[in-house]
């Protein structure tokens, strides 16, 4: 059973996967979205899509972020209700893991092979869903 991981941001959703043994994650897609509804729909697409797939999903895990000391920040409560939403559309377990620094992990693996950083923009949404996986 695979699970997928979530690293939700206002414009950009980074969208990763495990393997069947859920030992290691990768990077799968970076989804562009206009507003809050659009980024449950099209999450709840793509969960859709991953789970007829040959290997079923068994869990939706998506970052949730704060601040170093740990204490909710603005971006908080917006992921609380996209996950509340989210509920409504899925039928998939979903919980939350704390991301802190997940973006920051992400760029230095990435930087690794792409010095371009307009390239490494464009994985950086996708690498950091993997991380929070």
């Amino acid at each position: 059973m695979r699970a997928v991981g979530i690293d939700l941001g206002e414009r950009r959703i980074g969208v990763a996967i495990s393997d069947a043994t859920r030992t290691l994650a990768r990077p799968l897609k970076t989804l562009n979205v206009s507003g809050a509804n659009e980024a449950v729909d099209r999450v709840a697409a793509e969960v859709t899509q991953l789970a007829s797939e040959d290997d079923s999903v068994s869990t939706i895990v998506v970052g949730l972020p704060a601040r170093l000391d740990g204490s909710p920040n603005e971006q908080t409560s917006r992921v609380i209700a996209f996950v509340a939403a989210l509920k409504t559309k899925v039928s998939v377990p979903i919980v939350t893991v704390d991301e802190r620094l997940s973006s920051v992990e992400a760029e230095s693996r990435i930087a690794v092979t792409s010095k371009d950083w307009r390239e490494r923009k464009k994985k950086l949404d996708a690498a950091a869903a993997a991380v929070i996986l």
